[in-house]
């Protein structure tokens, strides 16, 4: 009697090839969709946000008039100008620097899951999978167009862990793993900190990927990236400790604190959540985390199952899947929780680069149950039920991406509204511009200088929402500004005609 073992035929090179070549054309596509799902949801004469407006101001084209500069805080970095300066320091078009800056998004959406393609040999389609996830998400897609670092710093941790778990690493793979950290570090030093330190963990630690090729990558691409804060930390603020506290000042204190349930109720909007107080959580906004408590499990458990089935095949198999995903993960915890348990409040966008690792494990726990439907007694039915739930992802992530688009570009039309009363009344540059809130964009788009924290001199104008005017302003001129999106702002003017800034009355 003859034995025939049941077993899966090996893929040959031919077949390996063709896998290989399809994961990168999705990939492309997936590329591709994203940034035109990006310019149709979020038009591309959104004007500039309140941090934009800061990072597009070092430049000529958008300096504000006769205004001195925008301020630049200590937490920001010298990142997102650099990516803005091929467009901003020549023209001043928001239409033009959104087109580059959406190319740029692409193109490090690209980069950024690439590597995954060899990181996980048997599944190379993963990392367009992974795209898609992350490239659906409303704050990726709303952010693509933005001069803003998060999605920047997403890619660089993507990247540098994809290249870090390249088997046979090469001297331009450790270049890339440095050039990830490096980019990660340069947008936001907190994030490249966070996102080396498991790397540099498991390069000395783990015998898998223990090395000193990749750990002298790890240093160094971090050192880089953080090498222009630390410099500008002695030149502007004093040294590096210094930075750290007057960013934490600005921050409202960086404490220990409890903010998890925040970043639920953040998941939909707003895009600051400062304080997070007022709002709730709304059940389809959860639609990326419930992806996630299923497919993350199902990515993990379906590598493990394949670890063990090569085991009984071939026992002196690599295990590297199932590693992978511990790692990718392990770096996704370390990013997530300096927002959740130091900063008292937060962002959708703080949590991108957690995001874009989680969407790897994801990815693979999509494909366990493309290939579980299409074994199931009932395929049709199956797959049906699997495309639905994706379906509905992506049409809630569309409805976000829309709804924040508009109240975004209603509130920053406010701006505007608040700056023809104040010319309409005579307070036109040079002026000093104080206020509760928003003072940075109002008194740009015033060309007005905003007052400084500490500042005594007596402001040309205060613009306040909803609330009650500070004793020494308490006989000044109260204007309502009407047809506002978010209601409550009032101009109020000091007796007289206008006039340059003053020293102020007393407080």
């Amino acid at each position: 009697m003859t034995v025939v073992e049941d077993r899966k035929p090996r893929s040959t090179p031919r077949t390996r090839r063709e896998r290989e070549r399809w994961a990168r054309f999705l990939l492309l596509g997936v590329c591709m969709v994203f940034a035109s799902a990006s310019a149709v949801l979020v038009p591309l004469e959104l004007p500039l946000g309140w941090d934009e407006i800061v990072y597009a101001s070092r430049f000529g084209p958008f300096e504000p008039g006769a205004a001195p500069g925008v301020p630049f805080s200590a937490p920001r970095t010298r990142g997102v100008p650099v990516l803005v300066a091929p467009v901003a320091a020549w023209s001043d078009s928001v239409v033009l620097l959104r087109l580059w800056l959406t190319a740029l998004a692409t193109a490090a959406l690209y980069l950024g899951f690439a590597p995954w393609r060899r990181a996980l040999p048997r599944f190379p389609e993963a990392a367009g999978v992974a795209a898609a996830l992350y490239g659906s998400l409303w704050i990726a897609l709303f952010y693509a167009g933005a001069a803003m670092p998060n999605h920047y710093t997403a890619m660089g941790a993507a990247a540098a862990v994809g290249l870090f778990l390249h088997p046979a690493p090469r001297p331009r793979t450790y270049a890339g793993i440095a050039a990830g950290l490096a980019l990660a570090a340069l947008m936001r030093p907190n994030d490249g900190v966070a996102v080396a330190l498991p790397l540099l963990a498991a390069a000395t630690l783990v015998p898998l990927w223990r090395a000193r090729g990749r750990a002298l990558a790890v240093a160094a691409g971090a050192a880089a990236g953080l090498l222009p804060w630390v410099v500008e930390a002695y030149v502007r603020f004093g040294g590096v400790r210094e930075r750290l506290d007057d960013a934490s000042e600005v921050q409202g204190g960086l404490r220990f604190t409890d903010s998890a349930r925040h970043q639920f109720t953040a998941v939909d909007g707003p895009l600051l959540c400062r304080p997070c107080t007022g709002d709730g959580v709304r059940v389809p906004a959860l639609s990326w985390w419930l992806l996630l408590a299923v497919f993350v499990p199902l990515g993990v458990w379906s590598v493990r199952r394949l670890r063990r089935t090569r085991r009984i095949r071939e026992p002196q198999a690599p295990t590297r899947p199932a590693a992978a995903l511990l790692l990718a993960l392990t770096t996704a915890l370390c990013a997530a929780l300096p927002y959740v348990l130091l900063v008292p409040y937060t962002a959708p966008r703080f949590l991108l680069p957690a995001h874009a690792l989680l969407a790897v494990p994801a990815a693979l726990g999509v494909l366990a149950a493309a290939r579980w439907a299409r074994r199931a007694r009932q395929p049709v039915l199956a797959g049906g039920v699997l495309a639905v739930l994706l379906a509905a992802h992506l049409t809630v992530q569309a409805t976000l991406t829309s709804g924040n688009t508009r109240i975004q570009a209603a509130a920053r039309e406010d701006w505007q509204r608040v700056a023809e009363v104040l010319h309409r009344h005579g307070v036109r540059p040079p002026c000093l511009l104080r206020g509760n809130t928003t003072v940075i964009p109002l008194a740009y788009t015033a060309g007005c200088e905003p007052a400084p924290r500490g500042d005594d001199r007596r402001p040309s104008a205060l613009v306040l929402r909803r609330h009650a005017a500070p004793a020494w302003a308490r006989d000044w001129i109260r204007i309502p500004v009407p047809d506002t999106y978010a209601p409550g702002w009032q101009v109020h003017l000091p007796p007289g005609p206008p006039g340059p800034p003053a020293p102020p009355a007393a407080s």
